[in-house]
């Protein structure tokens, strides 16, 4: 019998070591294919329509995307996005000092980050998620440019209940195309993301109509910035 085990756990180690091995290399060679492929879909849209808030979608590039929408997200979501490597320590240090003191959670997830979960993985909390999460944050941006990452961003986020990138959540909430949104539309849509389903725009909630006064002072305060416009154009 002991001897047996002796063959048996050698066999099962390679067996272990090649299904990591390929594993590893279609995860490399999917992020490679998403530099210019758009995701088929993601865990986080098939959750929601399995769960019956439907899925509605529809990629643009992003020549067919408002600039005023990409600025939005930027200084709603990341205003450091064109200068950090895809991490934010000040931000996560700042997070981790409020949420070991409040019992309301502060998040400080990057846009990259964000990629990262919302094309990879499935939204939770778990150390083991967030670990994954690193990994594919490092990963996009040492493959992608930042332009991709913001491009992917852009169509991959929840914008309503249901309602996956800027091209369906223009059309959804202005009955217009993505291209055409305008900078205080873009700034409302902006504000809605962290909790889509909550923070509605029709009707508007009290969140959206406080927050995209804000996220518009700060669209013309980082405008001008060079680095940003160079993403955004």
């Amino acid at each position: 019998m002991a001897q047996k085990l002796k063959g048996i756990v050698p066999r099962a180690w390679r067996l272990i070591k090649r299904i990591l091995l390929f594993l590893f290399l279609f995860q490399f060679v999917y992020i490679l294919l998403l530099k210019w492929v758009n995701p088929p879909i993601t865990i986080t849209q098939l959750q929601s329509l399995v769960t019956g808030h439907g899925l509605k979608r529809d990629y643009v590039g992003m020549k067919q995307i408002s600039p005023y929408a990409k600025l939005a997200v930027i200084c709603s979501e990341d205003q450091l996005f064109p200068d950090h490597d895809g991490f934010d320590f000040k931000s996560i240090e700042k997070a981790m000092k409020h949420n070991q003191q409040s019992k309301s959670l502060h998040g400080a997830s990057t846009i990259s980050q964000q990629v990262a979960k919302n094309v990879f993985l499935w939204q939770g909390r778990s150390w083991f998620r967030k670990a994954l999460e690193t990994y594919f944050t490092f990963m996009i941006e040492l493959i992608w440019s930042k332009k991709r990452i913001l491009e992917v961003y852009l169509n991959v986020s929840e914008m309503g209940d249901g309602v996956f990138g800027i091209e369906s959540a223009a059309r959804v909430h202005f009955g217009k195309s993505a291209r055409y949104l305008n900078r205080t539309e873009a700034a409302m849509i902006a504000a809605c993301m962290p909790n889509p389903k909550e923070f509605t725009i029709k009707p508007l909630s009290r969140h959206v109509a406080g927050r995209y006064p804000w996220i518009l002072a700060q669209m013309t305060h980082l405008q001008e910035d060079e680095e940003i416009q160079g993403l955004i154009q």
